[in-house]
């Protein structure tokens, strides 16, 4: 069974920021977004699968591999450095998101 949470934004965070992150590891992996009070973020990530998601500036988007032992956190990247671009976005209208893009900053 596939684990997808997803807590409306409360109505006091209106400053969103489209974001985007690759699995690109061969596991499954679990992003969640919790340091945010009243909203949770939690979905789970296939080998090579594309995330799209919105978030706020000051959310950290957690990533945990996934194993019949149990979830280990992977890493902490600030959603600010997964922003997309208007570029992006133009490119992905024409040619869909690269596989290659740089995850650690944001994408351009």
């Amino acid at each position: 069974m596939m684990t997808s949470t997803f807590n409306p934004f409360p109505s006091n965070l209106s400053d969103r920021i489209l974001c985007y992150y690759v699995n690109s590891t061969t596991q499954i992996q679990k992003a969640r977004i919790s340091n945010i009070p009243n909203w949770l973020f939690e979905r789970v990530i296939f080998p090579k699968q594309r995330l799209l998601f919105e978030a706020i500036p000051a959310a950290l988007l957690e990533i945990h591999t996934c194993s019949a032992l149990g979830e280990t956190l992977l890493d902490q990247i600030p959603c600010l450095r997964l922003r997309v671009n208007e570029k992006t976005r133009l490119l992905a209208a024409v040619s869909g998101f690269s596989e290659h893009a740089n995850q650690t900053d944001s994408v351009e």
